[in-house]
C-alpha cells in the first residue's frame, strides 16, 4: 500500500493562530497571519521577546486543543481508505509537545492508529511515498513527493509541488492510484 506521511502543525492543527494568540495577548499586540507573509513569527519577534515565545510552545497546555486546518479529518479520512496514513512530527524539538500531540491526534483522527505516530527530530528517516509539510527543508531530504502545505512563512518558496488546502490535497490525490486501483 502507498505511503503518505503528513506533518501536524500547520498542516493538520493550527499552531500559528495559538502561538500569535498568545503572543498578541502577552505583549498587547495585534500581530495577524497576514503580517507574516514570507516570514515566521520568530522572524517579526524582538530578541527581547524570543525567550517568552519559546516559552509559549514549552508550556504544558500548548499543543492540546489546537484548531483543526479545515477539511483534514475528512481529506485524511477518505485517504486512509486508500493509502497507509504516517503522521510525522518533529515533537522533539518541543519535547513537552508528546502527550499533548498523542492526545490532540487520538481525540480528532481516532481512525489513524498511534502506531502510526513517528515522533521525530528530524524527517529525513521517513521512508514513504509522500510527504506533506509546510517547511521546505523537510521535503528537501524527503526521498518520495513532497508536497508543500502552504503557511505564511513559506508562500516565496518555489520549486515545490504546493497544496494550498486539504481540497486540493484530496484533488491531488484523486488522481493516485491507492493499492486498490493499481491491483485491478
Amino acid at each position: 500500500m502507498r505511503r503518505i506521511c503528513v506533518d501536524m502543525d500547520e498542516v493538520m492543527a493550527d499552531t500559528l493562530s495559538e502561538h500569535i494568540r498568545r503572543y498578541n495577548q502577552t505583549f498587547d499586540e495585534e500581530v495577524t497571519t497576514e503580517d507574516l507573509a514570507g516570514k515566521g513569527l520568530w522572524e517579526i519577534t524582538p530578541l527581547d521577546r524570543q525567550a517568552q515565545l519559546r516559552a509559549f510552545l514549552d508550556a504544558e497546555d500548548f499543543f492540546e486543543d489546537l484548531p483543526l486546518i479545515p477539511d483534514a479529518q475528512a481529506v485524511l479520512k477518505d485517504l486512509s481508505d486508500r493509502f497507509e496514513i504516517f503522521i510525522a512530527t518533529q515533537a522533539m524539538a518541543v519535547p513537552n509537545s508528546l502527550g499533548p500531540k498523542y492526545r490532540w491526534l487520538q481525540r480528532h483522527f481516532p481512525f489513524i492508529p498511534p502506531t502510526h505516530y513517528v515522533f521525530c527530530g528530524n524527517k529525513s528517516i521517513l521512508r514513504a511515498d509522500y510527504l506533506i509539510d509546510d517547511q521546505p527543508r523537510n521535503l528537501m531530504r524527503f526521498d518520495g513527493q513532497g508536497l508543500l502545505y502552504t503557511a505564511p512563512h513559506n508562500v516565496a518558496a518555489t520549486g515545490f509541488v504546493r497544496v494550498n488546502n486539504w481540497r486540493e490535497v484530496a484533488e491531488y490525490f484523486a488522481a493516485v492510484p491507492g493499492e486498490a486501483e493499481e491491483s485491478a
